[in-house]
């Protein structure tokens, strides 16, 4: 994302991620819209199409494309791009010249890239059916392998990682074309002399979360996915390092603040979900404390804090079987839910609120856990009893409320808002014109094959007319507390887009166009750990108190 970030943002996204619910600001029941409010908005969500909205929130990857497109690529505006990217002197066998442009700017950063990939391919695993019956399978497919594929491109050797190809600092102060890019294409390497364990875990888990949605349609590229990821997942734990130590420049833009142990679990419980190997499981169990999922509820989850997704998918597994080494999981995840659901700040319009940069990058991927995480209460066996109830406090949460919460988000965003505009470029009458996107905003090189220097582009930058070229799909930052929003090209805080916003909110839309999964078979029980079996199940006990 462009621009350096804030200590004030900093700030801002330690407190939201670490203090308890009680420290946050709360809901007031003051926000409640009087009911003819309420009665509109129903009547415009009715209106909305959100079959058309999901292949749109698809789409939006072939415009993000870097490298060779392919015949099948339907965008009109956009060209090759990258085609040299790891080709510099001292990496010329690699091929970084697929990947995701991570959002207006002409970057690879391998950090949100992985969990871009993750979350698409989470969307596909969850939602498979849905895509399927609406017609966008191949479409997700294809948008899961362009990003793993070039994941297994970066990862050359078991303890080597490309995560970043360009540089943020030259690159933002260029206003070009991706098909120009003049400015330094360097490919930062993480290895076991200069590790990063944030990157190399999230990659792990787009790859063992990508082998899964091959699984059935490509065995043998699913089985490499799964070696790189598994390799991927050795690197991280094995050389632990805050990446940004190895690439200082990534700091400005994508730092971790949450540190890595998020990564770690949210990798080992994809792997476990992948290849159902005990290995993986017990990693999680034996370094339950260090890897800090069972230790604090949060309210985030975002290309930086992983908690939330990791508790959700190991609330799936306890409920599964009971296995009371996991059940903190699953209370977590409860929280999750009280933390958004119920006690989550929420805009007079609607839209829960968590940080005043691209808050729409939070809304999209907790509304993605949430319906996730309702699904899976809803197909828990009979034997998970009443650990499927959410209490929170006075309030009793069910699936039902959880959807209709995710639906008003996912409505919000389509349109029905205060401001009546549609933050998916592209999509209804009324949507954003000058986004915060270089590609968007420049004549396309279909039609201008003239090179646009460095500079050469800044009048477009500056221009008060709308992009020339429009963003199909894109899901931008979106407003800020008050529902207030400023249509800016130099407004990258709320018009910026991003990868990471839309791929989440592909899951998101599949279930709602789609309705909810087909009930799966039987499946057959999860092999052998190698700890001591749980013992006999009994009654769970009361809620445990928020650390």
């Amino acid at each position: 994302m462009d621009s350096l970030r804030s200590h004030v943002f900093l700030v801002v996204l330690l407190l939201a991620v670490a203090l308890p619910f009680s420290s946050l600001p709360q809901r007031s029941s003051a926000a409640k819209p009087p009911e003819s409010v309420a009665v509109t908005a129903a009547a415009a969500a009715a209106r909305l199409n959100y079959s058309e909205a999901l292949e749109k929130c698809i789409f939006f990857f072939q415009l993000q494309r870097s490298g060779k497109l392919p015949p099948s690529q339907r965008s009109a505006w956009r060209g090759d791009s990258g085609l040299t990217d790891g080709k510099a002197e001292g990496v010329r066998r690699v091929d970084l010249s697929r990947g995701y442009f991570d959002s207006g700017d002409n970057v690879k950063f391998g950090f949100p890239l992985a969990f871009t990939v993750t979350a698409l391919a989470w969307s596909v695993v969850e939602y498979g059916a849905q895509l399927k019956a609406l017609g966008q399978i191949k479409a997700a497919r294809d948008a899961v392998r362009w990003g793993a594929h070039y994941f297994v491109n970066a990862h050359p050797k078991p303890n080597v990682l490309y995560a970043q190809v360009g540089d943020g600092q030259s690159d933002h102060s260029c206003w070009e074309r991706p098909e120009d890019m003049g400015t330094p294409r360097t490919a930062y390497r993480l290895d076991a002399q200069h590790p990063g364990t944030e990157p190399a875990a999230e990659a792990a888990a787009a790859l063992a979360a990508s082998s899964m949605v091959f699984g059935k349609t490509d065995a043998n590229y699913s089985k490499s996915l799964l070696t790189h990821a598994r390799q991927l997942f050795n690197f991280a734990k094995r050389y632990p390092k805050k990446y940004t130590d190895s690439i200082p420049s990534a700091s400005a833009f994508y730092n971790s603040y949450s540190g890595y142990n998020d990564e770690l679990l949210w990798a080992a419980a994809w792997l476990y979900r992948a290849t159902r190997e005990a290995r993986y499981l017990d990693y999680i169990v034996t370094h339950e404390k260090d890897l800090g999922g069972t230790q604090s509820s949060v309210q985030i989850f975002s290309w930086d804090n992983k908690y939330a997704g990791a508790q959700v998918l190991l609330a799936k597994e306890y409920l599964a079987r009971q296995d009371p080494s996991l059940e903190l999981y699953l209370k977590r995840a409860k929280d999750f839910v009280c933390g958004t659901v119920v006690r989550g700040v929420r805009t007079p319009g609607g839209m829960l609120f968590l940080m005043s940069w691209s808050n729409l990058q939070y809304v999209t991927a907790v509304s993605m856990a949430l319906s996730v995480l309702a699904d899976y209460l809803d197909a828990a066996p009979a034997s998970a009893g009443n650990a499927t109830a959410i209490q929170c406090d006075a309030t009793n949460v069910t699936t039902t409320n959880i959807r209709r919460f995710v639906k008003r988000q996912t409505d919000y965003i389509l349109g029905v808002n205060p401001k009546k505009l549609s933050y998916m470029v592209g999509f209804s009458a009324s949507y954003p014109q000058r986004v915060h996107h270089r590609g968007a905003s420049l004549p396309s090189i279909k039609k201008n094959k003239t090179l646009i220097g460095c500079n050469d582009g800044w009048p477009y930058f500056q221009a008060k007319a709308p992009n020339l070229n429009v963003l199909t799909g894109a899901v931008i930052g979106g407003p800020d507390s008050t529902d207030a929003f400023r249509d800016e090209r130099d407004n990258y805080q709320q018009c910026e887009p991003s990868t990471s916003i839309n791929a989440p909110f592909v899951g998101v839309l599949a279930r709602v166009a789609g309705g909810p999964p087909t009930p799966s078979k039987k499946s057959s029980p999860p092999p052998a750990s190698t700890r001591a079996p749980p013992p006999p199940l009994k009654a769970p006990p009361p809620p445990a108190k928020r650390k």
